[in-house]
């Protein structure tokens, strides 16, 4: 029987923990530019990083929450979202850019107060995750049968690792844009239990890809 790779919730780290993980700070290449929004212009939101076997490489993922929904977020091309497949080697912490600066605009000083604390450069804790095989083809197959074995929500299940893509809505890999062949599907992603660690997905998933011979990646997300 084919088994399913999961990524379960394992508790919180230090920002930099060189792990799979969900938040905290991307590690980077020296000299890496904090990546921003094609549409907007302003910083893209750290989302995750995942750490391939054998010395593959990491992939990070930054989406954009400076206008939640107007950006093309959910697009592996519309330029609201970057991915990228790092070396394994030599990664350092990325300071944070600045903040954006705010608006003069009247309209938006009551939404000020409720987003002081939101800070759309990171999320607001940091997920660890172990790795649990199991034995159902499916994700959401795997993920019923590892909260029943558990004893623990289904909702602890932050996404899968490897195998085939459970997509929501019609298959979207999407090609490299170095050879133009389809990507290696990498990794999906759920928002997890916790707001602090949530990432926009509009309640759906997202999908991480990477082409490994190019060094390139994607990410996209539905609903």
């Amino acid at each position: 029987m084919s088994t399913t790779t999961l990524l379960v919730h394992d508790g919180s780290a230090a920002p930099d923990t060189p792990v799979t993980r969900i938040g905290g700070l991307p590690l980077a290449p020296s000299g890496t530019r904090w990546p921003t929004c094609a549409a907007c212009s302003g910083p893209l939101q750290f989302i995750a990083q995942i750490v391939l076997d054998g010395g593959r490489g990491v992939l990070s993922v930054f989406m954009c929450a400076n206008d939640p929904g107007m950006c093309g977020d959910w697009s592996a091309t519309a330029g609201g979202n970057r991915a990228y497949l790092f070396p394994s080697a030599g990664l350092v912490p990325l300071p944070l850019p600045a903040l954006p600066t705010a608006g003069d605009d009247d309209d938006e000083d009551e939404d000020d107060d409720e987003d002081e604390d939101e800070d759309v450069r990171q999320l607001g804790a940091v997920r660890t995750v172990e790795r649990v095989t199991v034995a159902e083809p499916e994700y959401r197959l795997a993920s019923k049968a590892w909260s029943e074995q558990s004893g623990r929500p289904a909702n602890e299940v932050l996404g899968q690792l490897g195998g085939t893509a459970d997509w929501l809505q019609n298959d979207e890999t999407p090609d490299c844009t170095g050879c133009g062949r389809p990507m290696e599907f990498v990794a999906r992603l759920d928002e997890g239990p916790d707001p602090l660690t949530a990432p926009n997905f509009g309640s759906g998933s997202a999908y991480a890809h990477a082409c490994e011979p190019c060094g390139r990646a994607a990410f996209l997300w539905q609903c």
